[in-house]
């Protein structure tokens, strides 16, 4: 059997496990199974309450260099959305017009099984390594990401067993596997303000104070705000307002307070603690009476080319052609937690352009090439530390 097809195979296997969020429903096993004959030591760590029980895994096989990279991703998808509007089920594998099909597809059950599978050519060929390989999976990387990747990093730490090296399996190319990795992610800020005013009949409005009038010069103010500049790997900080609540439904009534939701996505530029400051700043100019809670959902990272993005992009090159775009853009990843522990991050995986989507996809002629760079990507790290 070829090793594309034992892709394409363990792919369609993932697939089939209905893993919504927290749920691994098996996926984690069936890697397991996988790993186990190879001499990974594989481990459980599970996290979370009763109602939402979260499943770590962390399988490592040592290396002679004590250097270790480690594949993380994370088994658990996003609801399905209607069934009705799929052209086939979304949990049974399906192959149409030279794509498989399935929730999961792309994001990001085949980089997993991609994974899978470089690690098994690269051990059949060299059988002892210099290099360590490890396997940091979660089943809540599209839910809260309270008790999966951060939980685990947490006790490697503690442990000292954090790994030099780690690839992330998120979809990250545009037209084709390969043309796009991310070797860094903005950071993010959400607060929720809640401008207080004095609840009235829109009649009589000097016996009233309208929050939303007062509000407005200040949110016209964020608005223009440049927050920073960027730099050589980022796009500048952006602030967006993502929803503004007031009122009471009536018609003939000012409200006695608006609440606004916003966030940051901010770049190595700036810190949480800079945006607090300065946002907090305006607010006070501008005279307001208000409530804000703040959360961070994570702080940038960034890797600058060296070790790690040197192999990545020479196993893109010698498999594909491609001279790959390194890229910062995007939403937030696992990598925000791993960055903290490793010194080396980079996510590479297919297109991502139908994630989350109805009918998500990855074509055929992507999966192998995946594969094939994953193992490249070993085997020039595992060279670099025999020199």
């Amino acid at each position: 059997m070829s090793t594309c097809h034992n892709t394409l195979r363990l792919a369609e296997q993932l697939i089939a496990k209905p893993s919504v969020t927290p749920d691994d429903s098996g996926c984690m096993d069936l890697i397991v199974d996988a790993l186990m004959p190879l001499g990974f030591v594989c481990e459980f760590i599970d996290s979370g309450p009763d109602n939402f029980r979260v499943r770590n895994l962390w399988a490592k096989r040592s290396g002679r260099s004590g250097q270790t990279l480690a594949f993380a991703g994370h088994t658990d998808v996003v609801p399905t959305g209607p069934l009705t509007q799929w052209d086939s089920d979304p949990f049974t594998p399906t192959h149409r017009d030279g794509k498989l099909f399935g929730r999961g597809a792309s994001d990001m059950k085949t980089s997993l099984a991609a994974m899978v599978v470089a690690v098994q050519e690269f051990l059949a060929t060299t059988p002892d390594p210099e290099l360590g390989i490890a396997f940091l999976l979660t089943s809540d990387e599209e839910g809260p990401a309270l008790d999966g990747t951060v939980v685990v990093c947490k006790q490697l730490v503690s442990r000292g067993q954090a790994p030099q090296f780690c690839i992330v399996g998120e979809p990250t190319s545009v037209q084709q596997t390969g043309d796009m990795i991310k070797n860094g992610r903005r950071g993010t800020l959400s607060g929720k303000l809640t401008v207080k005013g004095v609840q009235g009949h829109i009649a009589y409005p000097h016996l009233a104070d309208n929050p939303i009038h007062r509000l407005a010069p200040a949110l016209a103010e964020l608005v223009s705000t440049r927050w920073d500049e960027g730099n050589a790997f980022f796009q500048p900080t952006s602030w967006q307002v993502s929803n503004i609540h007031a009122g009471t439904g009536a018609g003939n009534v000012i409200p006695g307070d608006c609440v606004v939701d916003f966030n940051f996505r901010f770049c190595t530029e700036s810190t949480p603690e800079s945006l607090q400051q300065r946002l907090l700043a305006v607010l006070d100019q501008h005279g307001l009476e208000y409530a804000l809670s703040w959360t961070l959902g994570g702080l940038p990272f960034l890797t600058t080319p060296g070790t790690l993005v040197a192999a990545v992009q020479l196993a893109i090159r010698d498999e594909t052609g491609l001279a790959t775009e390194l890229s910062t853009t995007g939403g937030t990843s696992d990598g925000r937690f791993i960055a903290q522990i490793c010194p080396q991050v980079v996510e590479c995986g297919p297109p991502n352009a139908t994630i989350h989507k109805i009918n998500e996809h990855v074509a055929l002629a992507d999966i192998a090439p995946l594969k094939n760079i994953y193992r490249r990507t070993l085997e020039k790290l595992n060279a670099g530390l025999s020199a």
